[in-house]
């Protein structure tokens, strides 16, 4: 599975800098995570992935102390764009993250159908 970073027009990877922003013991789990998710695919992880209703998107849900998500959506069968990261403080994911993450979503799709 490969996993790639939603890059905006002015070269920032946000979930890099979600991602950056954390303590590190939250990067670590984020990043062993991904390495499974990498290595051996969905199944892999499966725990730690849920879809959100009513979207296209899958968000893998860190648990712990903090309840860490990052939204992704699966572009081909074997590539994964992960969009955007957040501390979910919430039973449900809020409209301003998922706004962001579609946001994020209909701006790679437009820049790559040019």
């Amino acid at each position: 599975m490969n996993i790639i970073y939603y890059q905006n027009p002015r070269g920032q990877f946000p979930i890099k800098e979600f991602i950056n922003s954390l303590a590190f013991k939250q990067r670590v789990k984020i990043f062993r995570v991904l390495n499974y998710f990498e290595k051996y695919g969905i199944e892999a992880i499966l725990p730690h992935v849920k879809k959100i209703s009513g979207t296209f998107l899958w968000e893998i849900r860190i648990l712990g102390k903090d309840n860490l998500r990052i939204i992704y959506f699966i572009y081909q069968e074997n590539m994964v764009v992960l969009l955007n990261g957040f501390v979910k403080k919430t039973q449900k994911t809020s409209k301003k993250d998922l706004s962001r993450a579609l946001s994020y979503f209909q701006d790679w799709k437009t820049r790559l159908d040019k």
